[in-house]
């Protein structure tokens, strides 16, 4: 007030005045301007510690790059922040990259399942390649074909698909097929006992139940390994793996034809096994674990 101008005379009212007509003491006046000029606003709040070798900003423009180079969609700040620290050479905490994608809306919208407890406890991940198979089948639907089938088949290991096909009909011989295919490209033959010790996880769907079926994968040498009923998770592997393919290649998409699937599905699969990262795998896709298997297996023969 007393730095206003009178509209009157056209002078300021001055402190005097203004304290005046206040009644309020003018040392009072100049206490209350020193103490509030005293008052300096806090300062920002530092992150304690030494200060980190990439700054925020930069973090998060290289999480846009990558998200933006990535193939997929869909994916958790955990696969980022493990491609950073491969393919960037950006080690940071991973805590770090979820609080900024969490600032950003880069994560993906999920909703958390609440789930009973189940009489389940087990495990269903190996500690070798070619211990345990699992397989499984689910639908798609086309335009011209109506919903076709596709049997996959999978290793617990590294979750790597061996073998799949592609029918317009779910019967026990289009299962075969599935395993007759992972076989073929794990041990180089369809010959009696190709398979022998390895397990085999399957549902008990009727295509999976049926003589057909197990007489065949019986005279490849494998041993059935039933998932328990109403429990999918106890075919969890092949069952994540159709997971991953319908958010990939089949919700948000039409497909016309059964041979459209059929092309979809050879694409997915030779990428997926060559650039899904796992977390099991130490964040490797399942071709590299293998390979990664392989060397250290030739080392120990060495």
């Amino acid at each position: 007030m007393a730095t206003q101008t009178s509209p009157t005379t056209g002078q300021r009212y001055g402190v005097s005045r203004v304290c005046q007509i206040w009644a309020l003491a003018r040392s009072s006046f100049y206490a209350a301007r020193q103490q509030k000029a005293a008052v300096a606003p806090p300062p920002p709040r530092q992150r304690p510690g030494p200060k980190p070798a990439i700054t925020d900003e930069a973090l998060l423009a290289a999480i846009h790059a990558d998200l933006e180079r990535s193939p997929w969609t869909g994916e958790g700040h955990r696969k980022v922040w493990a491609r950073l620290r491969v393919i960037d050479t950006i080690r940071v905490s991973r805590k770090r990259i979820l609080r900024l994608m969490r600032e950003n809306t880069l994560l993906s919208p999920h909703r958390a399942r609440t789930r009973t407890a189940t009489p389940h406890d087990g495990h269903i991940i190996t500690q070798a390649p070619n211990q345990m198979w699992a397989t499984d089948a689910t639908q798609i639907p086309t335009v011209r074909d109506g919903k076709v089938w596709l049997f996959g088949v999978i290793e617990h290991w590294n979750a790597g698909l061996l073998g799949w096909h592609v029918a317009k009909y779910g019967t026990r011989f289009e299962a075969t097929q599935a395993v007759g295919m992972a076989v073929r490209q794990q041990f180089g033959h369809l010959g009696a006992g190709a398979a022998r010790s390895l397990e085999l996880r399957h549902d008990h769907g009727s295509n999976f139940m049926a003589d057909h079926f197990h007489r065949q994968i019986k005279f490849w040498g494998i041993t059935p390994s039933y998932a328990f009923v109403g429990e999918p998770q106890t075919n969890g592997v092949i069952e994540r793996f159709f997971r991953t393919f319908k958010e990939q290649v089949v919700h948000g998409r039409i497909y016309q034809t059964i041979d459209d699937v059929r092309d979809a599905v050879r694409v997915f699969v030779d990428r997926y096994n060559a650039q899904w990262l796992i977390a099991k795998n130490d964040y490797r896709s399942p071709n590299d674990a293998r390979t990664a298997w392989d060397q250290g297996a030739f080392r120990l023969a060495a």
